[in-house]
């Protein structure tokens, strides 16, 4: 057995299948089977899984004159289903969808459900004032300002650049 035979994707199209002996007259056999369903198994429902959000939103972090301004797209959740919070040094976005859909007519049935998740830490540079925090959403963006401390505007040096 090679190690390209664990991998489902591989096996299927380029390798024949694994030579099984049938029966329980062989150990070996039966193990090499139940492994290889269990992993076939693994891989189906890994490529089945709904993923959270968190790997698929979409963010921006802008630095403005005098703030930080977070923007991260979160389709189909509502506003009661977000959760915002600010430390000193970090920014949670927390968030879940669930859609639901019924239908009945004559002759069929219809229900589907949908569900994600979201969870984002965004870590904060020093002298952002949490407090002051402002955050709104609108058709699926949630967009967070953040002002800056006077102390860290006052420590922001602009450099000019010269050509060589």
């Amino acid at each position: 057995m090679q190690i390209r035979d664990l991998i489902p994707w591989a096996r299927k199209e380029h390798s024949p299948e694994p030579k099984t002996r049938t029966g329980e007259d062989n150990p070996i056999a039966t193990l090499q089977h139940d492994m290889n369903r269990v992993f076939e198994g693994f891989w189906n429902r890994l490529g089945a899984l709904d993923w959270p959000l968190g790997s698929d939103a979409k963010s921006d972090v802008v630095e403005t004159a005098n703030a930080i301004e977070v923007s991260i797209e979160l389709p189909g959740m509502e506003m009661k289903d977000i959760e915002v919070s600010v430390t000193d040094d970090t920014l949670t976005i927390k968030g879940e969808k669930r859609v639901e859909r019924q239908e009945e007519k004559t002759g069929y049935y219809l229900s589907e459900r949908s569900y994600g998740a979201i969870y984002r830490s965004l870590p904060l540079p020093p002298g952002v004032d949490g407090s002051k925090a402002e955050a709104s959403f609108r058709n699926g963006v949630l967009t967070i300002r953040l002002p800056q401390t006077a102390e860290a505007q006052s420590r922001v040096r602009r450099i000019e650049v010269q050509g060589a």
